[in-house]
C-alpha cells in the first residue's frame, strides 16, 4: 500500500471513530493497526472497536454488511473503503478449537482480555494519538515479545491457529516466543490438524512470503512441534544427509533454510518452490559405490519425484492450481541449471522463454548460493538473456501445418514433428529467413 492510500485510510478510519464518538460509544482503532503504529509501519488495515452495540453501528452507517452481527462484527464501507467494527465483547467457551459458543458484549478491557498475543491486544485513541494497554503488549513491543494474553494454553484451545500465527509473528517481526507461550505451543501442536489446510495455508503463505528469514521461521516451526503435523514431507528433509562435496552446509533442511533465508520479497511461486525444490531427495536418496571405492549419496530424479510430491501437498494446502503447475515447473526443472553451457541455442531459449523462468533462474540462484557457491551457470544465463534483450525470446514460427500440408505432406503426427524441427532451427539461427525455411521442408520432405 502507498503512503497516499495508508494516509487516506487513516483519516476514513478517525472519521469512523469520530462519528461512533459524537453518537455518545467509545471508540479505539485496535490489534495490529495499533502494532504496526508503535513500530513505526505503515498500517494495511485497520479495525475499529466500539461500545456501539451492531445495531447501533448499523444505524449510524447505512452502507455497511452485516458480516458477523451474531460477533458483533459490522463491516462498514466509507467512501467504498470498507473496515471492521466490531462491538467490544467477551468469548463464551469455545467447542470446536476455532469459533466460540457465543459472545457477550463488555467493555474495552474485557475486549482486550478475550485477543490472542499482548502485542495486538492495544487500543489507539487517534483523537488524542493515546495508547489504552490492559495486556502489556507496548512492553512486549520493546522487548520483541510474542506473548499470549492470559493463560496460553486457554488462548490456544479457543482456537488452534494461533500457534500457527505466534510462529509467523515471531518471524515476520523477528521477535521470540515467550518460554511459557512456546511451551503451550509444544504441548499442544498436534492439534493443528483440527484447524483447516486453507487457514493454514494462508499462515504459511504469509510466513515465507513476508519474514525477512523464512528459514528461520521454518527452523522455528519445527522447533514449535508444528512442522511435523503441517508438512510431513518437510519434516524429513531433517536428518538426510548430501554429498558434502556439493553441500558443506549440512542436511536438506539446513540447506532449504538458507535458501529461504536469502530470499527478498518473494512471490509465492518462489516462496514454495524454494521450501519444496529438493523434497524428493529422501524418498529417492541411494548410496552408490564410486570407480574410486568411495561411496556417494545419489538423489536420482529427485527432482521429478519431487514435482509430484509438491502437487500433492499444494493441493493438500488448497492453493490455486494456476499457482500449484508453476511452481511443480520450478521444481521439475530446477536441476536442467546444471546443463546450461551445453545446451543447444534453441533449447536455451525455450529455457529462457518460459514464463517461470524468473523464478527458475532465482531458484537456481539461491540453491548454489546455499551449497558449493558456485554461479557460473547464472551469469551464462544472464549473459545469455542480455544477448536477447533486442529481440523476442521466443519469436512467431515462420511456418504452420498449413505451409506444410501445400507443399504436399499428408496429416498426422509427422507434421507435428517437422514443425518442432523447423522452430528449432528457427531458434537456432540455422536458417535466416521463411523462404529458407520453407526451403529447408522442400529438401527434406522426401524422408517423411
Amino acid at each position: 500500500m502507498s503512503k497516499e492510500a495508508s494516509t487516506q485510510m487513516q483519516a476514513h478510519a478517525l472519521k469512523i471513530v469520530q462519528l461512533l464518538r459524537q453518537a455518545g460509544h467509545q471508540a479505539f482503532w485496535v490489534g495490529g493497526a495499533v502494532r504496526d503504529r508503535l513500530m513505526g509501519k505503515e498500517p494495511v488495515d485497520i479495525d475499529v472497536a466500539t461500545s456501539a452495540q451492531p445495531e447501533q453501528v448499523q444505524a449510524l452507517f447505512p452502507r455497511h454488511v452485516a458480516i458477523g452481527k451474531a460477533f458483533g462484527v459490522i463491516q462498514v464501507l466509507l467512501n467504498d473503503e470498507p473496515f471492521e467494527v466490531a462491538t467490544f465483547r467477551e468469548d463464551i467457551a469455545y467447542a470446536d478449537g476455532r469459533h466460540p459458543t457465543g459472545v457477550r458484549f463488555a467493555d474495552a478491557e474485557a475486549d482486550a482480555m478475550r485477543r490472542d498475543f499482548t502485542i495486538n491486544g492495544l487500543f489507539y485513541d487517534p483523537e488524542s494519538d493515546t495508547i489504552q494497554d490492559f495486556v502489556g503488549g507496548r512492553r512486549d513491543i520493546e522487548a520483541k515479545i510474542i506473548r499470549a494474553i492470559g493463560p496460553p494454553e486457554e488462548r490456544f484451545n479457543e482456537d488452534y491457529l494461533r500457534m500457527l500465527r505466534a510462529v509467523r509473528f515471531a518471524s515476520v517481526l523477528q521477535f521470540s516466543i515467550e518460554p511459557a507461550t512456546g511451551a503451550a505451543i509444544r504441548q499442544l501442536a498436534g492439534h493443528i490438524t483440527a484447524v483447516s489446510p486453507e487457514r493454514i495455508q494462508v499462515e504459511l503463505t504469509r510466513l515465507l512470503t513476508e519474514s525477512p528469514k523464512a528459514g528461520q521461521g521454518l527452523l522455528l516451526l519445527k522447533d514449535m512441534g508444528l512442522l511435523a503435523p503441517i508438512l510431513p514431507e518437510v519434516s524429513r528433509l531433517a536428518g538426510q544427509a548430501q554429498p558434502p562435496q556439493f553441500h558443506p552446509e549440512g542436511d536438506v533442511l539446513t540447506h532449504t533454510a538458507m535458501m529461504l533465508d536469502q530470499m527478498e520479497r518473494p512471490s509465492v511461486t518462489l516462496a514454495y518452490s524454494v521450501l519444496l525444490h529438493d523434497i524428493g531427495k529422501p524418498p529417492t536418496a541411494t548410496l552408490s559405490l564410486e570407480p574410486d571405492g568411495s561411496t556417494r549419496i545419489r538423489f536420482d530424479r529427485h527432482a521429478q519425484v519431487g514435482a509430484e510430491m509438491a502437487r500433492d501437498i499444494l493441493r493438500r494446502l488448497r492453493l490455486p492450481n494456476e499457482e500449484i503447475d508453476k511452481i511443480c515447473q520450478c521444481v521439475e526443472r530446477h536441476m536442467h541449471f546444471i546443463n546450461v553451457p551445453q545446451m543447444r541455442k534453441a533449447t536455451l531459449r525455450k529455457l529462457v522463454g518460459s514464463p517461470t523462468f524468473p523464478e527458475e533462474l532465482e531458484l537456481h540462484r539461491l540453491d548454489c548460493l546455499s551449497s558449493h557457491g558456485q554461479l557460473d551457470n547464472y551469469y551464462f544465463l544472464m549473459d545469455f538473456v542480455e544477448q536477447l534483450k533486442n529481440e523476442p525470446v521466443l519469436p512467431p514460427a515462420w511456418i504452420n501445418g498449413r505451409d506444410l500440408l501445400a507443399l504436399g505432406m499428408t496429416e498426422g503426427p509427422e507434421i507435428g514433428q517437422r514443425l518442432k524441427k523447423a522452430y528449432e532451427l528457427q531458434l537456432e539461427g540455422a536458417v535466416g529467413s521463411r523462404e529458407e525455411l520453407l526451403e529447408w521442408v522442400r529438401r527434406t520432405i522426401t524422408i517423411y
